[in-house]
């Protein structure tokens, strides 16, 4: 290739939508729903995830769009697409996953179920004992919670929340007070469960449920005693959940966001998902009382909230039709130690969710809050929930009088509400409670205990790529440290004081951080990398993170390539850069991997002249990770650490031929089969290298 040759790196034609990219993951989920080597009930959660990924998809970043639209911003990306045009392709990839995941659930799953003696059970096929039963069901447990709304001039269509189920029913008659209402509103409360298990007794086993819906549907006639019902139609609407805080006007973040919470049950409409039988001119009413385009509204062939059969798995007792139970590991190291301080001591200790517990972070700080010679705690929290072992441990220090400092991330998108009454109970315990940086999320994953030990202090830390969440360190892959070396120790805790007090970005010596150097950073070590090549040695980039769509790296990735850098990226969710295309990206290669656990590792491997240097963190190759968050990526400097990263994190995914999807320059994805190789999970390989 001739290295001279002009290519103008700022072509739409190079990138991928962001949009679009994301729509693709979610295809690449819904297809584990389809995968007959996953067990049934797994196909079932993969389905719902799916259906969960969607909704979120349609409250943020549609609703951004919409946004855009509305203030006639035609600010476009990378890739050229304007809003409206953004929005015209997604309606077209969207309403086609939407028909692809009910399609997925009645013809593949459902009777794949029944074959199973696990039955979700229509109205039309209760026998006379199902019936029985579920009309005292109905008496006792719904009739006296729902609240039916007529449509006339004394009510008007009613607040309708974002998600929640609802039924539009048509009427004939009048009612007591003469009122000849056609439309009425019947709005399911959210405490009521969307599917109910049969009891044994009425049923031909124990897993048959029905569907809330359809015992609703079955009973509406008693809702409205004495008119004629021709016709109920399910119903939800999506509605715009992204909070907005002025960061130039807010005084109290915590009072703006508390607000900002209840409005966010009714933003502006984003998506009418309404049964596929409702009539034309039901839907038009609904589409207007919404104020949604037609691309908007999706038609469907069953519950109009697939992810509500998440529960399902929980209520069927048949483990050979899930995952099999793993045990997470410990390091050796804490088995035989199992004082954290002497064993964080001895050296380095790494350790890989899920195949590795989590416990012993929680160890970590149940120790250090009932160690006499500890004296303060710090420690960031984005989720975690407010009952989980971490709160509680955190708690237990403060009140035992430790200084306890923790940097509660608000705007952790919906766990709002979860993180305020974390904060909350941290305040009561005595701990001191900031809220991070106005403008900036507290990204970065940093607990940093500070121990006397004889006549000095000594700072233990642990740094993550993940959430201090126990429950999704058991389905999310991530890498922990921790360590007690002196330079790690002394950058966390100016990146502690940079959060909790006003002053100047201190330089520190070993961390990167987000906003201040990790992108400048990462762009060097990339162009780092395309010098090397240009002077004829090797030079490798090996990377993996949730999502790549940050223009500035995108292009520095496209230059190494053109000087002739091999570059493997591993990267699960939105992708904006597009591979082998001749003269630009030749040398690169992009793969996904989908499979029992969420990938969420990210690592940053580059060859650097033989002397390979790899970098672990908390932050993805995104805008908003480099510039609008704190976070941090910390280099692995024992050699047994940096070889095990390499061969576990980043070699092992790159040989998967079971789990892995292969990006092609047009956008699409396509699943890697072992063909005659042998059969390479990576996530299973790690379930038998390292867990119990």
């Amino acid at each position: 290739m001739d290295a001279k040759t002009t290519v103008d790196l700022n072509n739409y034609e190079l990138y991928i939508n962001r949009e679009l990219s994301q729509l693709e993951f979610n295809r690449r989920v819904l297809e584990q729903a389809k995968d007959n080597s996953n067990p049934l009930l797994e196909r079932l959660k993969f389905l719902c995830i799916a259906s969960s990924n969607l909704d979120e998809f349609f409250e943020i970043r549609v609703a951004g769009l919409n946004h855009q639209v509305v203030y006639r911003s035609e600010t476009a990306g990378p890739d050229g697409m304007s809003p409206i045009e953004q929005l015209k392709q997604i309606s077209q990839a969207a309403h086609e996953l939407v028909s692809e995941q009910y399609r997925v659930l009645n013809e593949d799953l459902t009777p794949l179920l029944a074959k199973e003696d696990i039955h979700f059970l229509r109205r039309t096929e209760w026998n006379t004992k199902q019936s029985s039963w579920a009309k005292r069901f109905f008496n006792r447990e719904l009739m006296p919670v729902l609240s039916p709304i007529g449509l006339d001039p004394s009510h008007p269509f009613p607040r309708i929340l974002n998600k929640s189920l609802n039924f539009l029913v048509s009427l004939e008659g009048k009612d007591a007070f003469g009122r000849d209402s056609a439309i009425a509103i019947v709005q399911a409360p959210r405490a009521l469960p969307r599917i109910i298990n049969v009891p044994e007794t009425y049923g031909n086993g124990p897993h048959e449920f029905v569907f809330l819906s359809s015992l609703i549907h079955a009973h509406v006639d008693d809702i409205f005693p004495g008119m004629q019902v021709t016709g109920c139609y399910q119903f939800r609407v999506t509605r715009d959940s992204d909070l907005f805080v002025d960061d130039e006007e807010v005084e109290d973040l915590l009072r703006a966001l508390e607000g900002e919470l209840h409005q966010r049950r009714f933003g502006d409409a984003v998506r009418l998902e309404i049964a596929d039988d409702c009539p034309v001119e039901m839907i038009s009413l609904l589409q207007h009382e919404f104020d949604l385009t037609d691309e908007a509204i999706y038609l469907c062939k069953g519950p109009v909230n697939l992810a509500r059969l998440m529960a399902v798995p929980d209520m069927v007792a048949r483990a050979d039709l899930k995952f099999p139970v793993f045990t997470p590991a410990r390091p050796r190291r804490l088995t035989m130690t199992p004082n954290m301080f002497d064993a964080i001591r001895r050296g380095d200790i790494l350790l890989h969710h899920p195949f590795q517990s989590f416990l012993p972070v929680i160890e970590f700080l149940r120790q250090a809050a009932s160690d006499p010679g500890v004296l303060v705690i710090k420690q960031t929290l984005y989720r975690t929930g407010p009952d989980s072992p971490v709160a509680k441990a955190l708690i237990d220090a403060a009140r035992s009088g430790k200084e306890v400092t923790v940097v509660v991330e608000l705007q952790a998108r919906f766990d709002e509400r979860e993180n305020i009454e974390l904060a909350a109970k941290l305040q009561e315990a005595g701990a001191h409670v900031v809220y991070g940086v106005v403008g900036h999320k507290t990204h970065a994953k940093m607990i940093l205990v500070v121990r006397r030990e004889g006549r000095q202090l000594r700072r233990y830390i642990h740094l993550g790529t993940g959430n201090y969440h126990p429950s999704t360190a058991r389905l999310y892959t991530d890498y922990g440290l921790f360590t007690c070396d002196k330079a790690f120790g002394a950058d966390v805790q100016k990146i502690f004081h940079q959060i909790t007090a006003p002053g100047r970005a201190g330089k520190l010596k070993k961390l990167l951080q987000s906003p201040f150097t990790l992108h400048k950073t990462m762009v060097d070590l990339v162009e780092r990398e395309a010098a090397i090549a240009r002077a004829g040695r090797p030079a490798r980039i090996i990377a993996k993170m949730n999502s790549l769509t940050e223009v500035r790296v995108i292009q520095a990735l496209y230059e190494a390539s053109r000087a002739g850098v091999k570059i493997d990226l591993i990267v699960r969710g939105l992708c904006a850069l597009r591979p082998g295309i001749e003269e630009v990206s030749e040398n690169i290669s992009v793969r996904s991997i989908v499979g029992r656990f969420l990938e969420h590792t990210r690592i940053f491997c580059f060859h650097n002249d033989g002397q390979q240097e790899v970098y672990l963190s908390s932050a993805d190759w995104m805008d908003r990770n480099f510039f609008n968050r704190v976070e941090t990526c910390f280099i692995v400097e024992e050699k047994r650490l940096r070889d095990r990263i390499i061969k576990q994190g980043l070699n092992n995914y790159l040989t998967d031929n079971m789990r892995a999807w292969q990006l092609r320059s047009d956008g699409t994805y396509i699943r890697t089969k072992p063909g005659s190789s042998r059969p390479r999970d990576a996530q299973q390989m790690l379930l038998e290298q390292l867990s119990d």
